[in-house]
């Protein structure tokens, strides 16, 4: 054997040697197959493939490529044969398979595909698959494959069912593991195809092949692409249905089981619940779905020794994923697929598994804290605390340190640590940075904070402080993005869900406002956002959100610095007016000549998410004033006064509730209180005929008692 080795490396070399230096064609040629020959034979070790390519280079093996001219007696392809297994055996050498040389044959590439396979053809197709596996490898690779066309050559070949399709189906797989979003978007058509004979397999496998595809399916359920769009995509999901129901439904072992849990992930990730159809059926199937990824994360996390398995996490976090869509049933109320027996067994279920999950995170030791399997395990509890208030209180005031610290340390060393793939249930734009854990968080913090004993652990842990670095961050984020309207992103709805928080601290901790620096500082933060803020009305929800934590929090701080008539606080306060009085108009009623008091229509998209922020708002903007003797003339600027009076003047009285006249009272006594200047503006807008036409006795009364000590000799 060493003789051959060594007589065959002895060959190689006088070929090469040829080949640098050929003294004709026939002897290039004799010497090419040869090499090609040693080349397919698996002879040839790195340093003598580089030494081939150092011989003849890229420029030969194109030549063969695309000559027309095969020597003679030999099949029309045996040049192009020749020079595919040179671009191979380069392929090797990932700096090669890179190069721009081999990304410019991608086109040919998939045109041998694509194209009749002889059975003498077959190792021409190898060679390209193996070229493509190179360049998919590389860094450049993946964008030049999906830009030149192999993504919809590849679906071709594989559909076509010839030589080498699996390999095709691996390719696929791994170009959308790197490129979906480009994939879908740029050969829809063909990958659907594909998931259409993928999903017709599923559902037809009687054999181990069912639980093979539950691998591969999920690669071909994309987020970027919505499935339900079209009638195709529809049949792919209920063949997918109906497949995951059969095995689901049987006795399986936990290799069977994983692999279907993932892919029952995946379309959740996808479509939500919308592929499980409506009806008996559907909901026994989506009870079935979730209780087992209850069972199974009961099972991992328990033990003592959990998620030693290989493979486990990642299982467990499909499971997660599918809790969550539980979470979301269990509270639909509008075409819900549960029935409401079904939804209280859930949610016990659920509340185990969510012990489990409590209890793995009370065991995580600080050096594992970058590991993603922590993360989905935050952002899922995190889901629950949001949704379910009143279960695990105990346990999850018990691990409230841990998860102020968990998402404190990401946040502040901007941690690698990311949700794996399956636990991404939402768009990943905005503020879902891969250390983003608070995100998850804060509705439940919002819950946790109107209560004492939670309120005060958080208050302990510092969260006050970590929640005004997270918004100043968030904030700078909305800044950067477009300010075209558009859907609400990550960014915005936290920054709404971090003012109801420190809502919930406001009302409920107002001496910690007082003595912490921390509101000292959001407070500045709120004068300057709402000016900025408001005249974008696609940001009306946190323009209210910021307005009324400004406003309430400047009765808290009318001492300090910041509000002593400063400019910003001016412009606060003046946009803060805006707010307030563009809410209501006067709207004709139907079938009547009268005017009734309505939401304005700019604000009634969005009126059910801020009534209750514009009520307290009317209140706080009423308490401030006696607090800060310079908002009357600020009031007095913005014409406040006189498009209220204009306002209540036009309407029916029947048409304004008590709550909404409370509310304008409650800023009118006040500013009557406070400055003669707004007296005499009431006044003069009939002010005493409307306030009794109203019911407001407090601003008749006013206005009386100020109106007799100014006719009082020595009266103001």
């Amino acid at each position: 054997m060493a003789s051959d080795s060594g007589d065959g490396l002895a060959t190689l070399k006088r070929c090469l040697s040829v080949l640098r230096d050929p003294r004709n064609d026939s002897e290039q040629f004799a010497a090419l197959l040869l090499v090609t020959k040693a080349v397919r034979a698996g002879e040839v070790d790195a340093k003598t493939r580089r030494q081939i390519f150092d011989a003849i280079g890229f420029t030969f093996p194109t030549r063969l490529l695309i000559s027309q001219q095969p020597p003679a007696d030999c099949p029309p392809h045996t040049f192009r044969a020749l020079g595919l297994t040179l671009l191979a055996c380069f392929c090797t050498d990932p700096q090669l398979a890179g190069h721009s040389q081999i990304l410019n044959k991608i086109p040919t590439f998939n045109d041998i595909l694509l194209s009749p396979c002889d059975p003498d053809c077959t190792s021409m197709v190898d060679d390209v698959y193996q070229c493509l596996s190179a360049i998919l490898a590389t860094a450049r690779g993946p964008r030049a494959l999906v830009t030149k066309g192999t993504v919809s050559a590849l679906c071709q070949a594989y559909l076509s069912g010839g030589h080498g399709s699996e390999r095709a189906l691996t390719l696929l797989v791994g170009l959308l593991a790197i490129a979906e979003a480009k994939c879908w978007h740029r050969d829809a058509p063909q990958l659907l195809a594909v998931l259409s004979k993928l999903s017709s397999d599923f559902l037809k496998a009687e054999d181990m092949t069912k639980f093979e595809l539950c691998e591969v399916l999920p690669r071909f359920i994309p987020l970027s692409h919505p499935l339900t769009e079209n009638s195709q995509g529809s049949e792919c999901l209920c063949r997918l249905y109906k497949g995951l129901a059969d095995v689901l439904g049987s006795k399986l072992s936990q290799a069977q089981r994983d692999p279907a849990l993932k892919l029952a992930a995946s379309l959740v990730q996808a479509c939500g619940a919308e592929w499980i159809p409506a009806g008996r059926a559907g909901s026994k199937f989506l009870a079935l779905l979730v209780n087992l990824a209850c069972v199974e994360v009961r099972l991992s996390l328990e033990e003592p020794d959990p998620l030693e398995v290989e493979g486990k996490k990642e299982v467990v976090t499909a499971c997660y994923v599918l809790m969550e869509m539980g979470i979301q049933e269990c509270l639909r109320e509008e075409n819900p697929l549960l029935e409401n027996v079904q939804k209280m067994q859930l949610m016990r279920i659920m509340e185990e598994a969510f012990g489990a999950v409590i209890f793995y995170l009370r065991q995580v030791k600080q050096e594992e804290l970058q590991d993603p399997f922590i993360f989905a395990s935050v952002r899922v509890l995190g889901a629950w605390m949001a949704e379910e208030t009143s279960s695990l209180k105990q346990e999850i005031c018990e691990l409230l340190p841990f998860l102020v610290d968990y998402a404190r340390k990401l946040f502040k060393e901007g941690s690698p640590a990311e949700s794996p793939p399956q636990a991404e249930l939402v768009s990943t734009e905005g503020s879902a940075l891969p250390h983003d854990a608070l995100r998850f968080l804060l509705p439940g913090f919002c819950h946790l904070t109107a209560e004492d004993k939670p309120r005060d652990i958080l208050i302990a842990e510092g969260a006050p402080a970590l929640l005004c670095e997270y918004f100043l961050q968030q904030w700078e984020v909305l800044t950067s993005e477009p300010t075209a309207p558009a859907p609400l992103t990550s960014t915005e709805m936290s920054l709404q869900t971090v003012c109801g928080i420190f809502l919930n601290l406001v009302v409920t901790a107002p001496d910690l406002v007082r003595r912490d620096k921390t509101f000292s500082s959001l407070m500045d933060v709120l004068l300057k956002s709402l000016p900025l803020l408001l005249p974008q009305k696609h940001h009306l929800v946190l323009a209210a959100n910021v307005a009324t934590l400004g406003l309430m929090m400047a009765r808290i701080l009318a001492g300090s610095a910041a509000l002593q008539g400063t400019q910003r606080a001016k412009e606060f306060f003046g946009a803060a007016i805006g707010f307030l009085c563009q809410a209501h108009v006067a709207q004709a009623e139907p079938s009547s000549d009268r005017l009734a008091l309505a939401v304005s229509p700019a604000y009634a998209s969005a009126w059910d998410d801020i009534a209750e922020l514009w009520f307290l708002g009317m209140q706080a903007w009423a308490g401030c004033v006696p607090l800060l003797p310079w908002l009357p003339h600020t009031a007095l600027g913005a014409r406040w006064l006189q498009g209220m009076a204009q306002l209540l003047s036009q309407v029916t009285p029947a048409s304004v509730d008590c709550e909404l006249v409370t509310a304008f009272q409650a800023v009118l006594v006040e500013l009557a209180r406070a400055s003669q200047q707004c007296r005499e503006v009431i006044l003069s807008h009939q002010g005493t005929e409307w306030a009794n036409l109203y019911g407001m006795a407090a601003l008749e009364q006013c206005l009386a008692e100020q109106r007799g000590a100014s006719s009082t000799p020595g009266g103001k």
